[in-house]
């Protein structure tokens, strides 16, 4: 497959990550928050990832907003995304497997570097994976991002490199570890599998132009933060889309409503 030509990469506007507060203040109003995604989740599966540096809890306003909608979400077992992204991915993996046993295929939403793990299940996974649906996640180029953010990763990488525990090492970027990794992330998306990319102009840390993986089956414009991505009624929209869109994959009974779980 021939690989996309790359943009030249512009330097987001950092400074329009200080809307985060207004975005979540909008969202609990909205009602696409208030009353739901309008469609019946029935048990669905799905599997939530956070972005770079950040916990399962940065996503924990979207899992509750898709319970309450009768999905059966999962966390994806991380305190701050900086592993390695060959032993998170399998890692992830386990959760994906355990989670799908449960209740069927699932569903993979992934905010920024989340949606690299998202994409790289559904190569690896695709009996498992019903979709995915990445957040601001820079597919086409992961270090076409703000300077500042850069240097984190610098950071974090260096650190790893010197010996400290769970973090991504230098040698991450071309090593055996994550060799099967990098793949994931220019194969082809299985047929069987859904792919929809949500990005931002707005976006104060990711170069836009980066989210637009031509994999995709659909690429949602909305006009949020990176931060604040998940916080937006506009994206939680883009989401409710998607699911909906996904129903017809990976066709599976239903499962009993989550009142009924054991």
């Amino acid at each position: 497959m021939r690989a996309p030509q790359l943009p030249r990469f512009v330097l987001p506007p950092l400074w329009r990550e200080a809307a985060v507060a207004l975005e979540a203040a909008g969202l609990v109003r909205d009602p696409i928050f208030r009353e739901g995604p309008g469609l019946d989740g029935n048990g669905q599966a799905v599997l939530l990832v956070p972005g770079f540096l950040a916990g399962d809890g940065s996503l924990g306003v979207m899992t509750t907003w898709l319970r309450k909608a009768g999905f059966r979400t999962k966390r994806a077992g991380i305190r701050f995304n900086v592993a390695c992204s060959g032993e998170a991915t399998t890692a992830m993996e386990e959760r994906l497997e355990a989670h799908a046993e449960r209740h069927g295929p699932v569903i993979v939403i992934g905010q920024s570097r989340g949606g690299h793990f998202a994409r790289a299940l559904a190569v690896r996974r695709p009996d498992l994976v019903r979709g995915i649906v990445t957040l601001g996640t820079p597919m086409l180029d992961p270090f076409a991002v703000h300077p500042l953010v850069l240097a984190q990763v610098g950071l974090v990488g260096a650190l790893g490199t010197l010996g400290v525990g769970g973090l991504f090492r230098h040698m991450c970027l071309a090593g055996a570890c994550c060799e099967a990794f990098r793949e994931t992330m220019t194969a082809p998306i299985p047929d069987e599998v859904g792919y929809v990319s949500v990005y931002s102009r707005n976006d104060g840390i990711v170069d836009w132009r980066v989210c637009l993986d031509p994999a995709a089956d659909d690429l949602v414009e909305v006009d949020a933060s990176h931060c604040g991505m998940a916080l937006h009624a506009g994206t939680y929209r883009a989401v409710a889309g998607a699911l909906a869109g996904f129903e017809g994959r990976h066709q599976v009974a239903a499962f009993p409503p989550l009142a009924q779980a054991a």
